[in-house]
């Protein structure tokens, strides 16, 4: 389960989405939300998750042009540059929203390229992510196009479409987190089953980047690594900030640079 851009990417039950539609009812504390509204004025979008992932087949009318959910802002232009580190060796991560977009099942998709290499510059994975934001707020991730690439080989396997094969996207953002909301991120059966939780929100958390308060604390797992569990960290205004491995792992992901369009 390498970081790629879901928002880098047991089954969670329906009954289980719509048991935390209720969370996040109330902003106070909350960051800006997506659209401009502040955090003390009552939002337009609603803060329920859909509640029929992973079943819900998205309708093109209920999706807007721009993502611009504070915790996934996915501004043409913006890279983020990771480094990470693990057993196996260090890898450098760079993140770029493009300005090309995709029509996946009905759906305008906003494309980021995802590419891995080692320190000496190797190719690891090359990735192209597929992501739409709908009209409350909540960011979709529709698939992705890998190409990953070991001892010479290059392999397409975790590719994957909504749409295509049964394959249905996923939930990757709540517009308004809160603790306990879980999602089903993608759903390609047996080959792309990520899921997620919101833990906490409110925490600070430090990375070469710099330091980043209000950032919301996710858990990653998928039924097809039952051992291995991830926890995510997402800043307002940047995104995924830390990737760590809590168990099944060692591997640890930080920021080192966030670049957006306009700015040196």
């Amino acid at each position: 389960m390498r970081m790629t851009w879901q928002w880098l990417g047991g089954a969670i039950a329906t009954a289980g989405l719509a048991a935390v539609a209720s969370c996040g009812s109330t902003t106070t504390g909350s960051p800006e939300a997506p659209g401009g509204t502040t955090a003390a004025e009552p939002a337009p979008r609603s803060t329920a998750l859909p509640t029929e992932v992973p079943t819900h087949r998205p309708d093109p009318a209920d999706f807007v042009v721009k993502v611009d959910n504070p915790y996934l802002p996915l501004t043409p232009g913006n890279r983020w540059v990771y480094e990470s580190a693990s057993e196996d060796g260090d890898e450098r991560i760079v993140v770029t929203v493009t300005d090309r977009t995709r029509t996946v099942a009905g759906v305008t998709t906003t494309v980021v390229h995802d590419r891995v290499t080692t320190v000496a510059g190797r190719v690891v994975e090359d990735t192209y992510d597929w992501f739409a934001q709908d009209v409350d707020g909540n960011v979709w991730y529709f698939g992705e196009d890998t190409t990953a690439y070991e001892k010479g080989r290059a392999t397409t396997e975790g590719s994957w479409e909504a749409g295509v094969d049964g394959a249905m996207a996923g939930l990757v953002m709540p517009a308004v987190p809160a603790p306990g909301q879980a999602y089903q991120q993608e759903l390609y059966e047996g080959e792309a089953e990520d899921q997620a939780e919101v833990l906490a929100v409110g925490e600070s958390v430090e990375v070469p980047a710099g330091r980043y308060d209000d950032v919301v604390e996710t858990a990653d797992f998928t039924p097809l690594e039952p051992r291995l569990r991830e926890q995510k960290y997402y800043a307002p205004g940047v995104g995924v900030v830390m990737e760590k491995d809590v168990r099944g792992g060692d591997e640890v992901v930080r920021l080192m640079r966030f670049d957006q369009p306009g700015q040196s």
